[in-house]
Formats: structure tokens, C-alpha cells, sequence
């Protein structure tokens, strides 16, 4: 009776330990198809150009997520671009993705210009940060990626300085 118990134990043990990890992996897993999708995207530039994504991979990228009618987004704008100055060196890059039109954008940039590229994705930008683990597709948002190109951290809400500074320990 007792070792019978003892294995129904030890079966009970492993189908949890394989159900946390399951749960674990989905839990992790937003964002993982569409990380490797991003190297593919190219987005419109305010100025005419064209932003490429693929032309940041190898190098650790800070993605963002914004908007000009998005209050938090604006407020935390300049705290990105001076994490790009001040990382520059280190080899960290950032992307800022509207999810706005051009007009207002242009605008926006026009008074409050930032030093790392911008890309328009209009509404389909929501779904692009629902794809890499946004659930809620609110703003701002943020993932990094290593530089492999994995998705290695993810932030919604406003980016605080100790985020940023994790991301500079933990990733390079």
C-alpha cells in the first residue's frame, strides 16, 4: 500500500511539475512568432522615408509603442531618446512605432524631435504589440529584443529609468 501511494505521489508530482511548465511556456510564449515576424516589417518614416527593421537586428533594440494623443506616451518620449544618446555607445538602438497618422506625427516631431527613428503603423500598430504579448493592445508598450532578435523583456505602461537600467544590466 505504501509504495503504491509513494508512485501515485511521484505521478501526481511530475503531471503537476508538467502542467507548470506548460502553463510557464504559454504564459511566456506571446510574442515569440510575432519576434521573429518583426524582422521582416518596414514601416513609413514621417520624413518620406522608409524604416527596416531588419537593418537593427544583431544589436539590442528597445521597441515602443506610442501615440500623439497618448498623454503617458508623450511624457516618457523623452526619457527614451535620452536613454538612446546615453546608450548609443553600448550598441542599444530604439524604434518608436506610431500607432498614429502621419499628420499628427509629423507635427508632434516637429516640436518635440527625438533622435531615433519613427515609424508609422497607424491602427495595425495595436495589433503588431498585441502580437508580441500586448493582450490588452493599450500604450505605451515596450519589448526588447537581444541581440539575437529575441524578445527578451516587455513593459507596458511608462518606461521608468529603472527599467531601463535592468535592461541595460540584463541584456547588454
Amino acid at each position: 500500500m505504501n509504495r503504491r501511494l509513494a508512485m501515485l505521489a511521484g505521478t501526481a508530482a511530475a503531471a503537476g511539475a508538467a502542467g507548470a511548465a506548460v502553463a510557464w511556456w504559454r504564459r511566456d510564449s506571446p510574442g515569440r512568432e510575432a519576434g521573429a515576424e518583426i524582422w521582416s516589417l518596414q514601416f513609413d518614416r514621417p520624413d518620406g522615408t522608409r524604416l527596416v527593421l531588419a537593418d537593427f537586428r544583431g544589436k539590442p533594440l528597445l521597441v515602443n509603442f506610442w501615440a500623439t494623443w497618448c498623454p503617458p506616451c508623450v511624457r516618457e518620449l523623452p526619457l527614451i531618446d535620452r536613454f538612446q544618446n546615453d546608450q548609443r555607445a553600448r550598441g542599444w538602438q530604439v524604434v518608436g512605432i506610431a500607432v498614429d497618422n502621419l499628420q499628427p506625427v509629423r507635427e508632434f516631431l516637429q516640436k518635440h524631435p527625438v533622435g531615433f527613428g519613427v515609424g508609422l503603423a497607424g491602427i495595425e500598430g495595436v495589433d503588431l504589440s498585441r502580437r508580441l504579448g500586448n493582450s490588452s493592445g493599450a500604450l505605451p508598450f515596450s519589448v526588447v529584443f537581444d541581440r539575437r532578435g529575441d524578445v527578451v523583456q516587455r513593459k507596458l505602461g511608462v518606461i521608468q529609468p529603472e527599467d531601463l537600467a535592468q535592461w541595460v544590466t540584463t541584456v547588454g
